[in-house]
């Protein structure tokens, strides 16, 4: 099978074309599918991969890629996890440990989901990593709930954009902070209620106007660093900061009497390492929660650009520029 595999801890240029033996079906494991990939999603995480800042999980593919869409081949369909009841030839996404720049990729059946109604291969690439991630992180983790806010830290990015959709569709009111103007004027074209301009504009001024003094609910934070305070003085009473990446760097100093007087939250959470028992967890959530949404088509994700498989260095190139707005996507098949 082709893969592109990472020659060595560099440039988007380590990223070459390789052949690998093909795996049969057998080869899946445990309450593990096999499916022909046809399309898989680039994500932040891949990039970090690339540079040797994102170390493998013990047993997951050396191979990059966390999410796929493609076709069930074979695999341990009697397993107790297909509570989908999924079979040979349905078309799935999954969230994977590894592995999906490639034909073919192994996933557990606990993180496959089928296709929504009418979808492409490419926009069932786009959803499994954001959508995993944003409902684990502002639903679950931060308890985002009925009446309350949220206020999402680079809501151009895949993340982002998914932290919207999702927020909006469940009936929230949502800000964002964003890096230029043109990419505010996209988040507000996709539902944001506010879309700030970090470089021009202070987030927490602009987040104390628009909810009268009161603060936020749920931040979505990937950034951190000097962040962190500035996001405690924007919160509500009983706020919470949920963190998820730290691209401003991992220290911050905070006024802890500010979390103890006003009960703040700091918490956060990385998903590649959780075990399959609690993303199983998160796909009967999306299932119930998100699903129909989607079938209706009343939420489809935001694809920015799409490359082949062999092209991922190119790919690699525009998720580290940090110019597109929503998701990078490879058709594979």
């Amino acid at each position: 099978m082709r893969v592109m595999e990472i020659k060595e801890f560099g440039a988007p240029e380590m990223l070459v074309s390789a052949t690998r033996p093909d795996p049969a079906a057998p080869a899946a494991g445990s309450g593990e599918v096999l499916i022909r990939v046809l399309a898989a999603g680039i994500n932040r995480p891949d990039v970090l991969q690339r540079k040797g800042h994102y170390p493998v999980p013990a047993g997951a593919s050396d191979i990059p890629g966390l999410e796929v869409a493609g076709e069930i081949i074979g695999g341990d369909l009697a397993h107790t996890d297909n509570t989908l009841g999924l079979k040979v030839g349905d078309k799935v996404c999954a969230l994977v440990q590894g592995g999906g720049y490639a034909d073919l990729c192994t996933a557990p059946i606990a993180q496959c989901l089928p296709y929504p109604k009418g979808f492409t291969d490419l926009e069932a690439a786009a959803l499994p990593e954001t959508f995993y991630t944003v409902w684990s992180n502002v639903f679950m983790r931060g308890e985002l709930s009925e009446g309350e806010t949220l206020l999402v830290q680079g809501g151009s990015s895949g993340i982002g954009v998914t932290a919207i959709l999702i927020a909006k569709a469940l009936g929230h009111k949502v800000f964002v902070t964003a890096g230029s103007d043109e990419k505010c004027a996209a988040c507000l074209q996709l539902g944001a209620d506010l879309a700030i301009n970090y470089k021009t504009q202070d987030f927490v001024e602009e987040i104390k106007k628009v909810t009268d003094g009161k603060g936020v609910n749920v931040i979505l934070d990937m950034v951190t660093g000097t962040y962190v305070q500035r996001e405690l003085e924007c919160l509500a009473d009983d706020g919470r900061i949920v963190i998820i990446a730290i691209m401003g760097g991992s220290k911050a100093e905070v006024n802890t009497g500010q979390i103890l007087r006003r009960r703040l939250t700091i918490t956060g959470s990385t998903l590649r390492p959780r075990p399959v028992s609690f993303k199983k967890q998160i796909t009967h959530q999306l299932y119930e929660r998100i699903w129909p949404l989607l079938n209706a088509g009343k939420l489809k994700p935001v694809i920015y650009k799409t490359f082949s498989l062999e092209e991922a260095a190119d790919a690699h190139r525009l998720m580290e520029s940090s110019e597109h707005v929503g998701k990078i996507v490879l058709t594979v098949n």
